[in-house]
Protein backbone atom coordinates (compact mmCIF):
# COMPACT_ATOMS: atom_id res chain seq x y z
CA UNK A 1 0.00 0.00 0.00
CA UNK A 2 1.69 3.21 -0.87
CA UNK A 3 0.85 6.51 0.97
CA UNK A 4 0.54 8.70 -1.79
CA UNK A 5 -2.30 6.37 -3.74
CA UNK A 6 -4.36 7.51 -0.62
CA UNK A 7 -2.73 11.27 -0.43
CA UNK A 8 -5.37 14.27 -0.26
CA UNK A 9 -2.94 16.82 -0.86
CA UNK A 10 -1.98 19.95 0.95
CA UNK A 11 -4.17 22.05 -1.90
CA UNK A 12 -7.41 20.19 -0.82
CA UNK A 13 -6.76 20.01 2.70
CA UNK A 14 -8.32 22.91 5.27
CA UNK A 15 -5.71 23.66 7.84
CA UNK A 16 -4.75 26.53 10.65
CA UNK A 17 -1.41 28.21 11.04
CA UNK A 18 0.24 28.67 14.35
CA UNK A 19 -0.23 32.53 14.40
CA UNK A 20 -4.08 31.93 13.92
CA UNK A 21 -6.42 33.04 16.58
CA UNK A 22 -8.58 30.72 18.67
CA UNK A 23 -11.56 32.16 17.00
CA UNK A 24 -10.17 31.61 13.04
CA UNK A 25 -9.72 28.01 14.57
CA UNK A 26 -13.29 27.26 16.00
CA UNK A 27 -14.48 29.23 12.37
CA UNK A 28 -12.80 27.12 10.44
CA UNK A 29 -13.66 24.03 12.09
CA UNK A 30 -16.94 24.69 12.23
CA UNK A 31 -16.97 25.93 8.34
CA UNK A 32 -15.67 22.54 7.17
CA UNK A 33 -17.58 20.40 9.72
CA UNK A 34 -14.43 19.06 11.58
CA UNK A 35 -13.64 18.35 14.93
CA UNK A 36 -9.95 18.15 14.44
CA UNK A 37 -7.50 20.11 11.81
CA UNK A 38 -3.85 19.90 11.30
CA UNK A 39 -1.51 23.18 12.23
CA UNK A 40 1.13 24.21 10.67
CA UNK A 41 4.14 26.58 11.45
CA UNK A 42 5.52 29.72 9.53
CA UNK A 43 7.84 27.17 7.32
CA UNK A 44 4.96 24.96 5.97
CA UNK A 45 5.69 22.05 8.22
CA UNK A 46 3.14 20.33 10.57
CA UNK A 47 3.00 21.86 14.01
CA UNK A 48 0.16 19.49 15.48
CA UNK A 49 -3.68 18.70 15.02
CA UNK A 50 -6.01 20.86 17.02
CA UNK A 51 -9.12 19.35 18.25
CA UNK A 52 -12.40 20.65 19.33
CA UNK A 53 -11.48 19.19 22.44
CA UNK A 54 -8.19 21.60 22.54
CA UNK A 55 -10.17 24.85 21.97
CA UNK A 56 -13.03 23.46 24.56
CA UNK A 57 -10.02 23.09 27.81
CA UNK A 58 -8.36 26.34 26.75
CA UNK A 59 -11.97 28.12 27.46
CA UNK A 60 -11.80 26.53 30.68
CA UNK A 61 -8.46 27.51 31.11
CA UNK A 62 -8.80 31.24 30.09
CA UNK A 63 -12.64 31.36 32.50
CA UNK A 64 -14.71 31.10 29.97
CA UNK A 65 -13.44 34.08 28.16
CA UNK A 66 -15.47 35.80 25.84
CA UNK A 67 -15.09 35.69 22.26
CA UNK A 68 -13.19 39.07 22.05
CA UNK A 69 -10.75 37.42 24.44
CA UNK A 70 -10.30 34.69 22.22
CA UNK A 71 -9.15 36.71 19.78
CA UNK A 72 -6.05 37.48 21.74
CA UNK A 73 -5.14 33.55 21.84
CA UNK A 74 -3.50 32.04 19.18
CA UNK A 75 -3.11 27.95 18.35
CA UNK A 76 0.08 27.98 19.16
CA UNK A 77 -0.82 29.17 22.98
CA UNK A 78 -3.29 26.12 22.51
CA UNK A 79 -1.70 23.31 20.37
CA UNK A 80 -0.35 20.17 22.37
CA UNK A 81 2.31 19.08 19.19
CA UNK A 82 2.68 15.50 20.45
CA UNK A 83 -0.87 14.66 19.29
CA UNK A 84 -1.29 12.90 16.08
CA UNK A 85 2.31 12.76 15.12
CA UNK A 86 3.30 13.00 11.44
CA UNK A 87 4.18 9.77 9.02
CA UNK A 88 6.67 10.33 6.23
CA UNK A 89 5.62 9.67 2.77
CA UNK A 90 8.00 6.73 2.65
CA UNK A 91 6.00 5.18 5.42
CA UNK A 92 4.67 1.49 5.51
CA UNK A 93 1.04 0.56 5.57
CA UNK A 94 1.02 -0.78 9.72
CA UNK A 95 2.42 2.44 10.41
CA UNK A 96 -1.04 4.39 8.83
CA UNK A 97 -3.20 1.55 9.65
CA UNK A 98 -1.94 1.85 13.56
CA UNK A 99 -2.29 5.42 13.49
CA UNK A 100 -5.86 5.28 11.68
CA UNK A 101 -7.35 3.29 14.58
CA UNK A 102 -7.18 6.52 16.74
CA UNK A 103 -7.38 9.11 14.57
CA UNK A 104 -9.44 10.50 11.80
CA UNK A 105 -6.38 11.71 9.68
CA UNK A 106 -2.64 10.94 9.41
CA UNK A 107 -0.71 14.00 8.76
CA UNK A 108 1.92 13.05 5.76
CA UNK A 109 5.60 14.78 5.54
CA UNK A 110 7.66 14.60 2.96
CA UNK A 111 11.85 14.26 3.28
CA UNK A 112 12.40 17.45 4.38
CA UNK A 113 9.63 17.87 7.30
CA UNK A 114 7.14 19.79 5.18
CA UNK A 115 3.23 19.11 4.94
CA UNK A 116 2.21 17.36 1.81
CA UNK A 117 -1.08 16.70 2.85
CA UNK A 118 -3.17 13.77 5.11
CA UNK A 119 -4.46 10.08 4.43
CA UNK A 120 -8.00 9.99 6.00
CA UNK A 121 -9.47 7.08 7.43
CA UNK A 122 -12.32 7.35 5.06
CA UNK A 123 -10.16 6.80 2.13
CA UNK A 124 -8.64 3.86 3.51
CA UNK A 125 -11.76 1.98 4.66
CA UNK A 126 -13.25 3.03 1.27
CA UNK A 127 -10.31 1.29 -0.82
CA UNK A 128 -10.80 -1.82 1.59
CA UNK A 129 -14.40 -2.27 0.91
CA UNK A 130 -14.47 -1.37 -2.88
CA UNK A 131 -11.32 -4.62 -2.88
CA UNK A 132 -13.60 -6.60 -0.79
CA UNK A 133 -16.37 -5.86 -3.20
CA UNK A 134 -14.68 -7.11 -6.21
Amino acid sequence: MNVAFFLTPKSSVAYLELDDTFRQGLEKMRHHGYTAIPVLDENGGYAGTLSEGDLLWSLVDVGGASMYECEKLHIADILNPDRNPPVRITAKAEEILEQLLSHNFVPVIDDGGAFIGIVTRQRVLGYFKQKQNK
